[in-house]
């Protein structure tokens, strides 16, 4: 078959080599000029790597076995890694056992009830229950008020901002069941993944594999309408060209969903209005030295203007950046928040206010650059009842498919549950 997909982010490329190695002919839509999605590139000057942080856990084994798949097994890379905490204006290691059983700012009560609290939300199946509870009453309830302010609190900040008020335990259940999976028992340390030139190399042989069997590529090619063809299939227009397809997917947003499809071509139960999501600022500092040794560090002090800090360096090899360090400081706020706004010489003024508090003694001279990159819509909010909230999608069209993040409703974001729904989808669609 003759089938276009709209998107050419992770989701769509990989559901494009999927089906081009069935031996349909392939066309990615992609209305920027590069393919990724959040998980694009960004040349940093002396170097290229991921715009945002990203990481590979042990766990990931759809995503490991997809990167093997495509023939970059040999590129990927683990490294054991640190894990940090900065509060009460210190910072700490609590990157094993041991240093978790001496952390001082919790009390050994604190710390079983944190035990309890991760066997016991690792445990649990039925996560639609959880949906009803807020997530701060329901971590207060397991592990204490000393454990959550000082652990729970930061990690909830440094996910999701000011908006874990309004999200249920569904979130940091999902959390804990991919956080700790990438602690190596034997060795008690943390083992972290990425693959050898970030992920633009996953998206550079992705887009070399489609080619290779006869697939197209479209970057900068924005899609203005979908609709029915009255002999079967799908028009796809985009960039005032209009082209026939046996089956159409889009792998985009359901607010865009509407505004680009033909009336009588998806039903939507509810409206996506309903539906918010978290955006992000994110400060990517170039150093020449290392600001921590850890690769994340959870912040539990309100006055800082950023939600963590993620030393990507102490995972990638100095080989891949030029020998520079590259720190990521996000902040996560909900999409409409007027920080978005601000210009990218604001928002570095605001972070720099935090940076010079956790790092007072900085040398401006090891600084060589510090970028802004933001995303209005990285996920749905999963706020109270959210898979009551997120509108039921039927396609009237057998030609016509439909598969975006708006149906990962106890998932947490990230490439491997885009690789596993996927694989979820060719079971069921293509067989």
């Amino acid at each position: 078959m003759n089938i276009g997909i709209i998107g050419g982010g992770m989701m769509g490329l990989a559901l494009a080599y999927r089906l081009s190695q069935q031996g349909h002919k392939i066309t990615v839509f992609e209305s920027n000029k590069q393919l990724g999605g959040l998980t694009t590139h960004y040349d940093y000057g002396p170097f290229v790597w991921d715009r945002f942080y990203h990481v590979i856990l042990p766990s990931d084994t759809d995503l490991i076995n997809f990167i093997k798949e495509i023939g970059l097994g040999d590129k990927l890379r683990w490294r054991p890694t640190l894990t940090g905490c900065y509060i009460d204006q210190k910072l700490y290691s609590i990157s094993n056992t041991i240093e978790f059983l001496l952390f001082p700012p919790l009390t050994i009560i604190g710390k079983l009830r944190l035990a309890i609290t991760l066997l016991y939300g690792s445990r649990i199946k039925n996560w639609l229950k959880l949906e009803k509870i807020p997530v701060e009453d329901w971590l207060l309830k397991l592990s204490g008020r000393n454990t959550y302010e000082k652990l729970w609190k930061p990690l909830l900040l440094a996910k999701v901002g000011e908006n874990y008020k309004r999200v249920s335990a569904v979130f940091i259940w999902a959390y804990i069941k991919r956080l700790f999976s990438a602690r190596d028992s034997s060795l008690h340390k943390e083992q972290l993944g990425y693959v050898e030139g970030g992920y633009k190399t996953v998206f550079d042989q992705l887009e070399k594999l489609i080619s290779a069997a006869g697939g197209n590529i479209c970057t900068g090619a924005t899609v203005e309408y979908i609709a029915p063809s009255t002999e079967g299939g799908m028009w796809i227009e985009h960039n005032g060209v209009k082209e026939h397809f046996d089956k159409a997917i889009f792998t985009g947003p359901v607010n865009l969903l509407e505004h680009i499809t033909a009336p009588d071509l998806v039903n939507i139960a509810g409206t996506s209005d309903k539906v918010e999501y978290l955006g992000v600022i994110c400060m990517a500092l170039i150093t020449r030295k290392a600001l921590v040794p850890y690769y994340v560090v959870n912040l539990a002090d309100q006055r800082i203007p950023f939600t963590g800090v993620i030393g990507m360096s102490n995972l990638v090899s100095l080989q891949e950046t030029a020998g520079l360090h590259i720190t990521y400081f996000p902040k996560y706020i909900h999409f409409k928040d007027p920080l978005f706004e601000k210009s990218d010489d604001e928002l570095r003024k605001v972070f720099f206010q935090g940076l010079r508090l956790i790092f007072p003694d900085i040398n401006t001279d090891d600084i060589v650059v510090a970028h802004i990159n933001r995303a209005t819509k990285i996920q749905p909010l999963q706020v109270l009842n959210y898979s009551r909230l997120v509108p039921k999608i039927i396609t009237e069209h057998e030609d016509f498919l439909i598969l975006n993040n708006s149906q990962f409703v106890s998932d947490t974001l990230n490439n491997n549950t885009v690789v596993n729904h996927v694989n979820e989808f060719m079971k069921k669609s293509f067989l």
